[in-house]
């Protein structure tokens, strides 16, 4: 892959980001200019999308068939399903997320967007801001995406006004304001002919921002803009067993990913609910010792005592060990076609620890239309609700807005294993 003309060969981690926005508004067609300009996109797929978009009767190649896959996207010209893209340039690699815009896709918007750092809301310059477009700006501040970027597109069907521009500009501060969102950036372009995508182009010159590539080229990774407390959930004990080597005889690993913060050799640890005590001995990860282990990598924990741990405990660095509770209050988002029922119990599942739970209270349901609070008794598919939760056994959650990866979880079906719905604590 080659990346665009004039960037250093530096790297400024990966991005996740999330496409969202209301049905039409150009999602699929901008992800695809994005592939197209960078010239990421591989010759046998660029070849196939041509034969496709000559079967429509189309002049110019349809970009959004790079990201709308499945056969019921392309028979309806929808998203319906999250896509997934990657590419790379020579700044930095992104995995895209291409959310649905039809309200009953709701749950999917709200997948995609949990691990996104950054979010493009499009707006179709000649709609303005619509109920969708709130919708998913509400949804991207509720799952705590920090990066927020507006982008007017389809300014070619307005004649590059930016009056038009400025209008929208001012219609979704004003709308922002009572979210609450605070970073937020505007940006004109037109997807369908790559104004202000990678190239400038020349029919937006009143515009004197960066690109969107330029923005997206800049925008903080994940886990670098805030000191984070270290949190390493057991995956597995690893204990071998061979009888030919006796250096493995005593031989006891932690393994798993550290989900936020740092832990050095010597460091002290506390391990999560039971409170036992200990350093760190050594951190392996291939076969080589390290002498720290940051965020997002999967390593093995040796420690200096023998503790008994197992999958599903948290191991913390003791000066930032949080209490384990019982009882949590989340915004649930209900995944499933089939009903909550508060009288059953459920399992969550919050790291690698699996606890039974009941609802035990719905403050109030969610219109996400109108942010108005109702009162309910039940969830159906795609609401999202304040509820309590109570826990046969205790988690050692963070708020979520604190920590992405200890203060969500997913709550599952005991009878089908299904998952069922998906929280936030705090």
């Amino acid at each position: 892959m080659s990346a665009p003309e004039n960037l250093p060969e530096i790297d400024n981690g990966l991005l996740r980001f999330l496409t969202c926005g209301s049905v039409d508004d150009g999602k699929s067609t901008l992800i695809g200019r994005l592939l197209f300009d960078t010239k990421t996109i591989l010759a046998d797929t660029l070849n196939a999308i041509e034969k496709t978009s000559a079967k429509r009767g189309m002049s110019a190649v349809d970009l959004s068939l790079l990201t709308d896959g499945l056969q019921a996207e392309r028979e309806q010209g929808i998203t319906i399903d999250v896509a997934y893209r990657y590419f790379s340039t020579g700044r930095r690699k992104y995995i895209i997320a291409d959310a649905p815009g039809h309200e009953q896709y709701t749950r999917n918007m709200v997948t995609a967007a949990s691990t996104a750092n950054l979010a493009i809301i499009l707006i179709d310059a000649r709609k303005g801001v619509l109920t969708q477009t709130r919708r998913h700006s509400y949804l991207a501040s509720l799952v705590g995406i920090p990066h927020l970027l507006v982008a007017v597109n389809k300014m070619d069907l307005v004649d590059y006004d930016q009056a038009v521009f400025e209008r929208i500009k001012a219609e979704y501060l004003a709308f922002a304001a009572r979210l609450g969102i605070k970073d937020v950036r505007f940006i004109p372009i037109s997807a369908l002919e790559g104004d202000m995508i990678v190239d400038r182009g020349e029919r937006l010159s009143w515009y004197e921002g960066p690109t969107l590539l330029d923005i997206l080229e800049n925008a903080p990774a994940a886990h670098t803009e805030q000191a984070e407390d270290f949190r390493f959930p057991v995956q597995f004990v690893c204990r071998p067993q061979d009888s030919a080597n006796p250096d493995l005889h005593d031989y006891r690993g932690f393994m798993g990913r550290v989900e936020s913060g740092e832990i050095a050799v010597g460091d002290a640890v506390t391990v999560l609910p039971s409170g036992a005590t200990s350093r760190v001995r050594r951190i392996e990860l291939g076969g080589e010792n390290l002498p720290r282990a940051i965020h997002e990598q999967s390593v093995t924990l040796l420690l200096e005592d023998e503790i008994d741990i197992s999958r599903g405990d948290l191991i913390v660095k003791s000066a930032e060990a949080p209490e384990p509770v019982k009882q949590i209050d989340a915004t649930v988002c209900w995944l499933s076609e089939t009903p909550l029922s508060p009288a059953r119990t459920y399992l969550v599942r919050h790291t690698t620890r699996e606890v039974k739970a009941k609802f035990a209270k719905i403050d109030y349901r969610l219109d996400v239309n109108t942010l108005e609070h109702e009162a309910t008794t039940g969830l159906a598919m795609n609401d999202i609700a304040r509820v309590t939760l109570k826990l046969a056994q205790p988690i050692v959650a963070d708020r979520y807005a604190d920590n992405r990866a200890t203060g969500a979880f997913i709550i599952i079906d005991e009878s089908t294993n299904n998952t069922v719905g998906a929280g936030m604590i705090g």
